[in-house]
C-alpha cells in the first residue's frame, strides 16, 4: 500500500510516496513554492495561500498520473501560522506564518498580544496563530468576510475535499497556543475572558482523522504537525530517542509518556492519541549559519559565489588543530527566543590565539547546537530519563558532518541520520498508513 504524504513548509513543499510495509520510498519531490508576499513592515511575514494550494495541487496530480493512485493522502506543514477562510471555505487573508511578528507589538496598555493573553489565557508566543488573531482582531485586521482560521496544511486539505468549514487536530490546533493539553481543547472560557473572538476558532479532533475523500475516491487525512510528523519520520524508537533538527530554525523533540506542566521555552505537545512529545525551539537554527555564510560574502565585496565550503574547511581545520573548547562562544538567537523576541545574540572567549574565521565558524555550530543542547538538560529534568539515541534531521544537520560531529560530542550519543530527507512527509505517510485508514 502506498501513502502519498505532503509536507509544506516554510519555503517549500515535499511530496513523497511511500511504501507502508516496506518503508520505502516510491518516488519524491520538492519544489520552493516561493510564495511570501511583501508585508507594511520587515516583521510582517505572510504568504499567498492560493499560490501554494496550486503548487500542491499540480505536484499532487502530478504524482497521480506517473504513480497511480495512492491508498491515502497525508499532510503536515508549519503548524504556529493560520489564515482566514470564508463561509464556502475560500481564503481571505495572507498566511501568517510562524515567523510573524504581530503578535510581539504593542497594544493596550503597553503590552503584546502575547503578554495579554499569557496573562489571561496560557502560553502562547510570537508567531502563534491566537496571538496573531488577537492582534488583528484588536486592530481591525480580520478581513470582513473571514468565519473561520485554519493552518495552511489542512486548508490544502479541505479544499482537495471539497469541504467549506475547516476541522484541525489537537496537535495544530496546540501550535496556536492558550490550548489545554490535559482536556486537549482550546481554553475557551479563558480567552473570552481576555476578549479574543472564539468564534473564528474551528473544530478541533483528537489523534489522527479524516478530513474526507478527493473528487476521485482518495481518503485525506487532517493535517498533523510537522514537529510531530519529524518526529514520527526521523526515528525508528520512539520511546529513549532524542530527535535533533536544523533547518532553517531549530528544534529537538523528546517523548514523554505523562503530562509535564512546562515553561519557558519548552513546550508539550499532543502525540497521537493520547501521548505527549516535548519540544524546544530555536528561532534562527540553521539560518544562524547562513547569515555567517552572507556575513562572509560581504566582507569579501559581495562576491556570488557560495563560502559555505571554504566556511566548512576552516572550520573543520580549526577544529582538528586546536579542539572545539577552543571556538568562539557564540549565542545564537539571533532572532531572539519564543520566551524573549527582543534577546540577541552574543560572543564572546575571542583571543589572540584563536583570532581566526574558522573559529568563528565553529562558534556559531556550536551555538546552535548548545541553545538546543541545553532545552534536552531541561527535558531530562522534568522527564527523569536520558535518551539513549541521537537521530538527526533537516538539512543544516545533514549536510554539515561536522555539525553532526559536534552534536555527537555534545550529546554523548552517535547520531543517526534517516536515509529520507523529506523525514516530515514520511511520518504524516506513517500516521495515515498505521493510525488512520482503517477509519474508511
Amino acid at each position: 500500500m502506498k501513502i502519498m504524504g505532503i509536507d509544506i513548509g516554510t519555503t517549500s513543499i515535499s511530496i513523497v510516496l511511500l511504501d507502508d510495509k516496506t518503508r520505502q520510498l516510491a518516488a519524491r519531490r520538492t519544489i520552493n513554492h516561493r510564495s511570501f508576499l511583501e508585508g507594511k513592515t520587515s516583521a510582517d511575514k505572510i504568504q499567498d495561500p492560493e499560490r501554494i494550494l496550486s503548487f500542491t495541487r499540480e505536484t499532487m496530480e502530478e504524482f497521480i498520473r506517473d504513480y497511480g493512485v495512492p491508498a491515502g493522502i497525508a499532510f503536515t506543514g508549519q503548524m504556529h501560522g493560520m489564515l482566514y477562510v470564508d463561509g464556502e471555505g475560500n481564503a481571505v487573508s495572507p498566511l501568517y506564518t510562524w515567523q510573524d511578528g504581530r503578535g510581539g507589538r504593542i497594544l493596550e496598555h503597553g503590552k503584546s498580544s502575547v503578554e495579554l493573553l499569557k496573562e489571561k489565557a496560557g502560553n502562547t508566543a510570537v508567531g502563534y496563530g491566537l496571538a496573531t488573531h488577537f492582534y488583528l482582531e484588536k486592530t481591525g485586521g480580520i478581513p470582513k468576510d473571514g468565519v473561520k482560521m485554519t493552518t495552511i496544511s489542512d486548508y490544502a486539505a479541505m479544499k482537495l475535499c471539497g469541504r467549506s468549514q475547516p476541522v484541525i487536530g489537537t496537535d495544530m490546533a496546540a501550535g496556536w497556543g492558550c490550548f489545554d493539553l490535559e482536556k486537549r481543547e482550546f481554553r475557551y472560557e479563558a480567552l473570552e475572558k481576555a476578549g479574543v473572538d472564539i468564534s473564528y476558532l474551528p473544530e478541533v479532533r483528537n489523534g489522527c482523522f479524516l478530513t474526507g475523500k478527493t473528487e476521485d475516491g482518495i481518503p485525506v487525512m487532517g493535517a498533523v504537525g510537522d514537529n510531530q510528523a519529524s518526529f514520527r519520520g526521523a526515528v525508528s524508537s520512539l520511546k529513549d530517542t532524542v530527535l535533533l533538527n536544523v533547518g532553517t530554525g531549530g528544534q529537538i523533540t523528546l517523548l514523554s509518556e505523562n503530562y509535564a506542566a512546562c515553561e519557558g521555552d519548552l513546550e508539550l505537545r499532543p502525540f497521537l492519541e493520547d501521548g505527549y512529545i516535548l519540544a524546544g525551539s530555536s528561532l534562527c537554527g540553521g539560518r544562524a549559519y547562513a547569515m555567517l555564510e552572507q556575513f562572509y560574502r560581504e566582507a569579501a565585496g559581495g562576491n556570488p559565489e557560495s563560502y559555505y565550503d571554504r566556511m566548512y574547511d576552516q572550520a573543520d581545520a580549526f577544529i582538528r588543530q586546536y579542539g572545539t573548547a577552543a571556538a568562539w562562544n557564540v549565542t545564537t538567537t539571533f532572532s531572539g527566543t519564543r520566551e524573549n523576541p527582543q534577546e540577541r545574540g552574543r560572543i564572546t572567549g575571542i583571543g589572540v590565539e584563536n583570532f581566526h574565521p574558522g573559529a568563528m565558524t565553529a562558534g556559531v555550530i556550536k551555538g546552535i547546537l548548545d541553545e538546543l543542547y541545553q532545552q534536552y538538560v531541561k527535558m531530562c529534568e522534568l522527564t527523569g530519563k536520558k535518551a539513549v539515541h541521537l537521530a538527526g534531521s533537516g538539512n543544516g544537520i545533514r549536510h554539515n558532518r561536522l555539525m553532526q560531529e559536534l552534536a555527537e560530542e555534545m550529546f554523548g550519543l552517535k547520531m543517526e541520520i534517516p536515509e529520507w530527507q523529506e523525514e516530515a512527509a514520511c511520518g504524516a505517510a506513517m500516521c495515515m498508513a498505521q493510525e488512520c485508514l482503517w477509519k474508511c
